[in-house]
Formats: structure tokens, C-alpha cells, sequence
């Protein structure tokens, strides 16, 4: 079991794995060495009473169990900073969970929480639980604070919040968080001590996820902190399925015109300037015919990064609209800075060098630009960036074609 333990953490995680047989092992280890974390079994040869699991608490070592029963012990440390969880060897996904478990502690450190509670008290036992899991904590005490905290930090993918506070109760608080943060980007875990059963049904209707009666075990409440987290993990990754191009990681057709809505009430909002751009890569059947279609995929992956970058650094959406095409839109630009930026676009992909069966494939790429017309929706928009593709291509190809050098003529 600690062979393919180890093994597979190695290959997964890419961390450094030290197995110790036995108890006098590890304890020559922590002599001299403190690791980020440590995964024990409950019975060793030369420890059969939980005396390993002991050593790495006192030594305060994160600490996995993994173990054949749970005893009074276990709970018990449970309670404490460095025992982080417990899985029992014979449940079937028991390795898959515990590389699961792993990676979170290791690599998903930077997961924002925020604890609301007016007695601090009450919040450090939960802020402990949080830090045992490397969760980043933030703290209020007040329904105000909280709310302050949010708008400084949209990051923040979970709120536990107390019901009974001064300033505005949790109830009240959830409601607030609900106008401006939906159930599938933040959730909300309401916590009482009240006695009333009615209370949980409350929060959950005013748009809590989860609801957590005092005194709680600790364990419990890790838990539904991890469920919660989870599903909100679960839901980001359908998201983005459902947003994304599976060949080039850019949004997709649908996702562009739900994103592009957004964008159009923005300018209407503000009455700002926008320009939309379509781009097309030059003679691409030709690539697809002469070096076939992994070839043709490779390049559309090539243009992609070069637009992903470029995105990235100026500010602007991008989509893969179809096939070899793809679309843009700028907001807070003048048309001459777009311009700047669709012929930087433009000179990239020229450099684009993409091998294939030991011949560099090279490709250039057409790109008509248009003004937002506030008072026409996005596909009249489209079809006056189009237009001005037409004309990049009839021109030439290989170029940006505006509609501002109507005006410069």
C-alpha cells in the first residue's frame, strides 16, 4: 500500500515522497527533518496503538491517517491543528482520496474563505479548521465588515457566516451577498447556535448552501466546507466545457455572444467607444489539403495563443468563431489603438512557424475592424467588421482593412 501510495503521488503531484516502515523510522526522520506532510497508518510493528500518529501531532506535522478503524484517539486528535483528515483502508476510492486530499493540501493553497461572526470565540475554532486545510482565511465581525471585505476581495469563493450579530443578521447578510454574488460563484454556510429548527430552512431560502447547528463537530463542519468548495470546483469545470473551444481553450460561438451583450450594455452605460474585429486565416484549405488537417489543428492552436496573449496584455475578448475565423472585441480603445493592436495581432501570426513532418508550415491572417454602432445590435456589428474582412481579403490578404480609413480618404 505505501509503494503505490508513493508511486502515485510522485507521478501526480510531482512532490518527494520518504516512506518509513516502522516507528523508530520516523522518529530518526523528524529528528532532523520536518516535512510539508505526512500520511500515517494507525498500526505499525513497532507501534500498534496509534503512537505514530501521536509523535507527528506533538511535533505539530500535518498529518493524514489512513487507517483500518476509528478509536476514541482519533476523534480526539481530530480536534487539533494537524491532523487534517482520516480515511479508512477499506472503502474502494480510499487511494484516490487520499492523492485528492494531497494535491488540495499542496498545491491548492490560495482558496479564500471568509468567517463572519461578532465574538471571536466563535470564529477561531472555524479559522482554525480552515488553516488546518491551508484555506486562506479572511475574518469579520460584522455583517458591514463582511460585506466591505467582498467588494474588496471577489476572489472569496466561501462565506460562514453566524445568524445572531449586531449590525445585520446572517440572514440578512446572505440575502446581500445573494443580489450581488450567485450560488455558483460564491457559497454561503449559515451557522447557529439558536435552537429554533426552523432556522436552517430560512437561510437555505434566503440563498445560503449549507447550514451548520452550535456546537458542531469538527469534523462535520470540514466536511460540508469541502463539499461546498467541491461543487463549486465542479461547476467552474462545466463552465468552462461549456464556454470553451476544445481545441484552442478560447471561448467559444455562444459563450462570445452571452460575453459580447455584457460588453455592448457597458458602452451603452457609459457611452464609450468600442470597435469589434473578425479575423481569418489566409488560404487555410490550402494548409488543410497540402499538410492535412493535424497540421491545419496546429496552426489554429498557433493563431489562438497569439490572440490569448495579446488578449490577455490589452484588455479585450476573443473567441474562435468557427473554423478557421475568429472574433474580437475591444472596449476603452480609441479605433486608432485597435488598429495598433489588430496589426501587432497581425504581424505575430505572420511569424507563426509550425513544424510538420520536418516542413515549416507559415500562415498569414486577414482582419476586418469596425466601430460599435451603439444603436445596432451585436450581429449588425459583426456584419460591418465582416464586410471589412471581405475587403483585407479582396485587398490583398495579409492585412487590417478598418472602416475608419473611410474617413482618413
Amino acid at each position: 500500500m505505501a509503494m503505490l501510495l508513493r508511486k502515485r503521488l510522485e507521478a501526480q503531484i510531482a512532490c518527494h515522497v520518504t516512506r518509513c516502515a516502522t516507528y523508530a523510522e520516523a522518529e530518526a526522520l523528524l529528528a532532523h527533518e520536518a516535512p510539508a506532510l505526512a500520511i500515517v497508518g494507525y498500526d505499525l510493528p513497532d507501534a500498534p496503538h496509534g503512537e505514530a500518529l501521536r509523535l507527528l501531532v506533538d511535533k505539530n506535522i500535518p498529518t493524514i491517517l489512513f487507517t483500518t478503524r476509528i478509536d476514541p484517539l482519533v476523534r480526539e486528535q481530530y480536534e487539533c491543528t494537524s491532523l487534517i483528515d482520516y480515511f479508512l483502508k477499506d472503502t474502494p476510492d480510499a487511494i484516490n482520496n487520499i492523492i485528492l486530499q494531497v494535491h488540495k493540501f499542496l498545491c491548492d493553497r490560495s482558496v479564500p474563505v471568509l468567517v463572519v461572526d461578532d465574538q471571536r470565540s466563535s470564529r477561531s475554532p472555524l479559522v482554525e479548521i480552515l488553516k488546518r486545510q491551508n484555506y486562506r482565511t479572511f475574518e469579520a465581525s460584522s455583517g458591514t465588515d463582511a460585506l466591505k471585505i467582498l467588494m474588496d476581495n471577489e476572489d472569496i469563493e466561501l462565506v460562514i457566516t453566524d445568524y445572531q450579530m449586531p449590525d445585520m443578521d446572517g440572514y440578512r447578510l446572505t440575502r446581500k451577498i445573494r443580489e450581488v454574488r450567485p450560488a455558483d460563484r460564491v457559497r454561503i454556510i449559515g451557522i447557529s447556535a439558536s435552537a429554533d429548527p426552523l432556522l436552517s430552512a430560512s437561510f437555505l431560502k434566503a440563498g445560503a448552501s449549507d447550514f451548520i447547528y452550535r456546537p458542531f463537530i469538527a469534523e462535520e463542519v470540514q466536511c460540508r466546507i469541502n463539499n461546498n468548495l467541491e461543487t463549486l470546483e465542479q461547476i467552474r469545470r462545466l463552465r468552462y466545457l461549456a464556454e470553451r473551444d476544445p481545441l484552442t481553450g478560447l471561448y467559444n460561438r455562444r459563450a462570445f455572444f452571452e460575453a459580447s451583450h455584457i460588453k455592448l450594455e457597458g458602452l451603452h452605460g457609459s457611452g464609450g467607444e468600442g470597435s469589434v474585429a473578425m479575423l481569418d486565416i489566409d488560404h487555410f484549405k490550402k494548409v488543410n489539403d497540402t499538410y492535412g488537417h493535424d497540421a491545419g489543428d496546429s496552426v489554429i492552436r498557433e493563431v489562438a495563443s497569439v490572440l490569448s496573449e495579446i488578449a490577455l496584455r490589452k484588455k479585450f475578448l476573443t473567441a474562435r468563431f468557427g473554423g478557421e475565423e475568429f472574433v474580437m472585441i475591444f472596449t476603452g480603445m480609441s479605433s486608432e489603438e485597435v488598429h495598433e493592436v489588430c496589426e501587432e495581432i497581425r504581424q505575430s501570426i505572420a511569424k507563426i512557424r509550425v513544424i510538420h513532418d520536418e516542413t515549416v508550415v507559415t500562415v498569414t491572417a486577414s482582419i476586418g475592424l469596425a466601430r460599435i454602432q451603439l444603436d445596432e445590435g451585436i450581429d449588425n456589428n459583426l456584419n460591418a467588421a465582416d464586410q471589412m474582412l471581405y475587403m483585407a481579403k479582396g485587398g490583398g490578404r495579409n492585412q487590417v482593412f478598418s472602416d475608419r480609413m473611410f474617413l482618413v480618404y
